[in-house]
């Protein structure tokens, strides 16, 4: 289980800078070499917080609340993780949400 989640991790990063890259390059008119390095700063503390929030919020309920309630972890297929997920996308906008208000403030990121 842990193990498809670093996967997933790492596809979700690599994924979110290079979305962030098109977005940013036309947008600040950088060249090729300068966007990899602007994608890292604008995305690197969203993407992990995000992936802190929701993956903390999924190992607690897979690894302690479905057992002590189940007697098991709920498989993927099920009513239940799919519920869960619903809840750890929202744990992930929190804590994404929180780091970015921060770093807005403190004019780190812009506005957009």
């Amino acid at each position: 289980m842990y193990a498809v989640w670093v996967l997933d991790c790492v596809l979700a990063y690599a994924l979110g800078i290079v979305c962030s890259y098109y977005a940013i390059v036309p947008m600040r008119g950088l060249s090729a070499g300068q966007g990899p390095i602007a994608a890292l700063k604008a995305d690197t503390l969203s993407l992990v917080a995000w992936q802190v929030g929701m993956y903390g919020l999924m190992a607690h309920v897979q690894s302690y609340l479905f057992p002590w309630n189940a007697g098991q972890r709920a498989p993927v297929n099920s009513v239940e993780f799919r519920y869960a997920m619903q809840l750890a996308t929202v744990a992930g906008l929190l804590t994404s949400y929180a780091v970015d208000g921060w770093r807005v403030g403190s004019g780190i990121k812009e506005r957009m």
